[in-house]
């Protein structure tokens, strides 16, 4: 393998990683160049958090910043008649996946020199970068639309980020974030490649969690992807490294009102978006929608498109199991019941369903889903 370094997926071109970037020249996502992945042995099995496949990154950092992300519990249960085993990624520090994502980039780009990152996002991907830039002592910036509900900027603000409302809609404050990145760097979780190798460990805990062996589906809900492209990268890595023969089946679960990636993969016509109860992956326009749907294919897996109804219910399903999660997450659920009603997914395979945020940053809408007021 050559050295890592950043790489424009469509085009090819490829800039060493020495200098810090979050995109290329012309503002296109990237992605890196293929790393070899590691064996059983690399394991670090002393370590207590996704640092324990520290030797699957581009580099090293002298002092990451941790505070115990990853080695989320794989729980069995039953959905829908079958069995199916539930990852619970909101045993996180800031209560979501995005810290998988949050430790890495930011433990990369530190140990590269970037003190103040900025950050545009009024949910879970702006908690976990305040969360860890104060854990890191970096200065942080997040910058929410103006209609964002207070509350949801509360763990930020505690953390310390400067918060800045921003007139319109998310996409304005997307626009925004892309005109101030000039003056401070734009650690974005939906564009910085460091971010994926984050997530990719999603799919080296679940090769450890199984016993070094690969589950036959995963199910993700996907807003922009980058779950869906952190299982790709992550199981990708397990095969050139001789750990795991292929990709397991990998399925991204969407809201119908805001869809475009599934929409995408079955070939339905774009729809424009509407207000979902999946508030967490309603994003429109995904910065990598051709490297998400590749991932799609590639894996043999899947996309499904869920009714609200179907949402709202497994939401509701999930916490009578003692699952609290948001709606956004619970959706994977609602699509794994889907597949098995196809025959898509049969009961006698390994089913992993990734339950992304925990259900107490959604207090509101669990309230109104079971009728009662605050």
């Amino acid at each position: 393998m050559t050295e890592p370094a950043y790489l424009d997926p469509r085009t090819g071109r490829t800039w060493p990683l020495a200098t810090p970037r979050w995109c290329g020249p012309d503002r296109q996502p990237l992605l890196l160049t293929d790393l070899p992945g590691i064996t059983r042995g690399q394991v670090d099995g002393a370590e207590r958090s996704l640092w324990r496949y520290r030797a699957a990154f581009p580099f090293v950092p002298e002092k990451p910043i941790s505070l115990g992300e990853g080695c989320t519990p794989l729980v069995r249960a039953e959905w829908a008649g079958a069995p199916v085993r539930f990852k619970c990624e909101w045993f996180m520090p800031s209560g979501s996946f995005k810290d998988r994502g949050a430790s890495v980039m930011l433990s990369l780009l530190r140990a590269q020199g970037v003190a103040e990152v900025l950050e545009d996002s009024s949910g879970n991907g702006g908690a976990a970068i305040s969360t860890y830039a104060a854990a890191g002592s970096m200065r942080a910036k997040i910058l929410v639309p103006d209609s964002t509900s207070p509350a949801k900027t509360v763990q930020s603000r505690a953390a310390g980020a400067a918060i800045e409302m921003v007139a319109g809609s998310r996409q304005d404050c997307a626009d925004a974030a892309l005109a101030q990145a000039d003056r401070i760097f734009y650690a974005s979780h939906n564009w910085h490649p460091f971010f994926l190798h984050g997530t990719k460990t999603l799919a080296y805990e679940l090769w450890e969690d199984l016993g070094f062996r690969a589950p036959d589906n995963v199910i993700i809900p996907c807003g922009a992807g980058s779950n869906v492209l952190g299982c790709g990268i992550g199981f990708g890595e397990l095969i050139r490294a001789g750990q795991i023969q292929r990709l397991p089946r990998i399925f991204a679960a969407q809201p119908a009102h805001c869809g475009p990636i599934a929409r995408a993969f079955l070939k339905q016509p774009a729809e424009a978006a509407r207000p979902t109860i999946a508030e967490g992956t309603a994003i429109a326009e995904p910065l990598r929608l051709p490297e998400v749907l590749s991932v799609l294919h590639e894996s043999r897996g899947g996309a499904v498109l869920l009714e609200e109804g179907e949402i709202a219910e497994a939401t509701r399903g999930l916490a009578r199991q003692g699952f609290y999660v948001e709606p956004t997450c619970a959706q994977a659920a609602a699509a794994f019941a889907r597949l098995l009603a196809a025959g898509t997914i049969r009961a006698n395979e390994t089913t992993v369903v990734v339950l992304t945020g925990t259900g107490l940053k959604s207090t509101q809408r669990h309230a109104e889903l079971i009728g009662m007021k605050l």
